[in-house]
């Protein structure tokens, strides 16, 4: 039986609502047949988003001091707790049907290998940490993940720091967690890294991890 079919689509910048509200239409026409398991690549604007699990007190800025930073706040139904998005990082949505693959669980560690995979392209060892969801390289994390899964259908996803302005995250505890800070590939490697190549080898690894045949969706907009 051939592999399932994934098209990739880079969407570019996005902002965060949009993307959660095409993500959601979209979810609803792949549980349905009518559209099939899409990879959306893009960045988002400055923007903090809440988890299902999160509490105020990680959020560190109040309403004020946010919109003088021209910063959104979002409270999202994906799993996990607040992280940070914004120009520079790579944020990865899959859209698609796992009532046939796996659970929760193997999806969300499938994911975290997968990132790793992209990394090792670049050089970079990055690691899972028995206990916490993501991806880290030593002490500090590289990547976060946060997935919904409604109805079989998964949306929602990862984000990878590319080139991002980590200084963002210091008006927040990402993730929930307190001891542990935040890195970047960028960072990492001394050097501005090619997105697209990073979008590339996101794309490459995807399909291998899920066993999709990734099919890249000329560029389009929401």
């Amino acid at each position: 039986m051939p592999a399932p079919i994934c098209r990739t689509v880079d969407l570019g910048t996005v902002d965060y609502r949009q993307a959660w509200d095409f993500q959601v239409e979209l979810s609803q026409t792949v549980h349905d047949d009518k559209a099939p398991n899409t990879l959306l690549l893009l960045e988002h604007p400055h923007v903090y988003t809440q988890g299902r699990l999160s509490q105020q007190e990680h959020m560190l800025l109040n309403k004020n001091q946010l919109a003088k930073r021209g910063i959104d706040l979002v409270e999202t139904d994906r799993g996990g707790q607040i992280t940070y998005h914004g120009p520079g990082q790579l944020v990865a949505y899959p859209v698609v049907n796992l009532r046939n693959w796996g659970g929760p669980l193997r999806y969300v560690r499938t994911l975290e290998q997968i990132i790793i995979q992209s990394l090792s392209s670049f050089g970079i060892v990055g690691e899972s940490v028995e206990g916490l969801t993501g991806v880290w390289v030593g002490d500090r994390k590289i990547s976060a993940i946060g997935v919904k899964i409604s109805r079989g259908v998964a949306h929602h996803g990862f984000s990878i720091n590319v080139n991002n302005d980590l200084s963002y995250f210091d008006h927040i505890v990402p993730c929930g967690i307190t001891d542990r800070r935040v890195t970047s590939m960028q960072q990492i490697l001394g050097d501005v890294i090619d997105a697209s190549a990073v979008r590339y080898s996101v794309a490459y690894h995807f399909g291998q991890g899920m066993g999709f045949t990734m099919v890249e969706k000329p560029e389009t907009s929401l």
